[in-house]
C-alpha cells in the first residue's frame, strides 16, 4: 500500500522529485559496478576482434608479397629469356643459310666427352654434321640424329677439331678441342707464325664441313719456346657452350641439307633455290664423332 501510495504522490505532485535526484545520484557508483562487466566484456571482445582481423590481413598481405615476388622472379626469367631470343634472332638475321632454331634439353653427364641434346631431330631436318651455332659463335656439330633430338658434339669436345683461320691475316690451322669447355688449342702453329693474343679465329670453310665465316674463338695466349717446332697457342670460345640455351642449326650448301628440309619461313626466290638445291650426305670427316656410337648414359642426357 506505501508504494501504491508513494506512486500516486510522485505522479500528481512534484514534491519527490528531489529526493529522487539525490537518490539516483547515489545509486550511479552502483549502476556503473553493474554495467561494468558487460562493458569489460565488449571491449574486451572487439580488441580480440581486431586483432583476429589484423593477423588475418597480416597473413593475406604476407601471401600477396609471395605471389608478387614470384611473379617479380618470372618476370626477371622472362626478361633475360627475351634478351637471349632477341640476340639469337639478330644471329640468325646475321646468317646467310637457312636456319632452325632449337632449345637444349639435356647434357651428357660424362665427364669425358662435351655433348648436349636439342629438341629437334630427324623430323625437323637435322642431318648429321650439321653446324650448330649460338647467338655468339660456333658450338659443334650434330654427331646423332634421333626421329625428335639430335645430339652436338663441341667443338671442345676432345675428339673434335675443325679448320680455321686468322680473321687479321688469314693464318690458316686446325682448332682442336681440349675436353675443357674454356678453351681450345690451335696445333701445328709454327714459332714465326704471325698470331698474337687477341686475334680472332673465325671457321674457314675448309673440309666443307663449318660453313666459312663464322666465330669460333679469340687467342688468349702465344707460348713460343725455341726448343718445340711449335708454339702452344690457347683459344677461348666465342660461343657461351656451359651457358646458351637456345641455338641455331645451319643448312648450309657447304654441309648438305640432309633428306628433309624443314619448313621454314622462306620467300619464293629462296625457297626455289633451295628446291633446287642437290640432296647430298655431309661429308665426314676424320675429327667428327662416330653417329652409330652412343653417348655415355643414353636415358641419362635429359636434365
Amino acid at each position: 500500500m506505501l508504494s501504491i501510495a508513494l506512486m500516486v504522490v510522485d505522479a500528481r505532485v512534484a514534491a519527490l522529485q528531489p529526493l529522487r535526484s539525490h537518490l539516483s545520484l547515489l545509486l550511479t557508483p552502483v549502476y556503473y559496478l553493474a554495467d561494468l562487466p558487460v562493458r569489460a566484456w565488449d571491449t574486451g571482445y572487439q580488441l580480440l576482434e581486431s586483432r583476429l582481423d589484423l593477423l588475418a590481413e597480416n597473413e593475406r598481405l604476407r601471401a600477396e608479397a609471395l605471389l608478387t615476388k614470384r611473379k617479380l622472379q618470372k618476370l626477371a626469367a622472362l626478361t633475360e629469356q627475351n634478351v637471349r631470343l632477341r640476340e639469337l634472332l639478330n644471329s640468325s638475321s646475321l646468317v646467310d643459310e637457312r636456319v632452325l632454331v632449337s632449345e637444349l634439353v639435356g647434357v651428357d653427364p660424362n665427364p669425358f666427352t662435351q655433348r648436349i641434346l636439342i629438341n629437334k631431330g630427324a623430323q625437323d631436318g637435322v642431318f648429321l654434321g650439321q653446324p650448330v651455332l649460338d647467338a655468339t659463335g660456333l658450338m659443334g656439330q650434330v654427331v646423332e640424329v634421333m626421329p625428335y633430338t639430335a645430339r652436338v658434339l663441341l667443338i671442345t669436345d676432345a675428339t673434335h677439331s675443325l679448320p680455321v683461320q686468322v680473321n687479321r691475316n688469314g693464318l690458316r690451322a686446325i682448332a682442336s678441342g681440349t675436353g675443357n669447355n674454356e678453351w681450345l688449342e690451335l696445333r701445328f702453329i709454327g714459332d714465326t707464325a704471325d698470331i698474337r693474343e687477341g686475334d680472332i679465329l673465325v671457321s674457314s670453310g675448309l673440309g666443307q664441313r663449318f660453313p666459312a665465316g663464322y666465330p669460333v674463338g679469340r687467342v688468349i695466349s702465344v707460348s713460343q719456346d725455341p726448343a718445340q717446332p711449335f708454339a702452344d697457342v690457347r683459344v677461348a670460345p666465342t660461343a657461351q657452350l656451359n651457358r646458351s640455351r637456345y641455338m641455331l642449326l645451319v643448312f648450309s650448301a657447304e654441309s648438305g641439307y640432309g633428306e628433309i628440309v624443314p619448313a621454314l619461313e622462306l620467300d619464293d626466290t629462296e625457297a626455289a633455290s633451295v628446291d633446287a638445291a642437290p640432296v647430298e650426305a655431309p661429308a665426314d670427316t676424320g675429327n667428327d664423332a662416330p653417329a652409330d656410337q652412343p653417348a655415355s648414359g643414353e636415358g641419362s642426357d635429359a636434365q
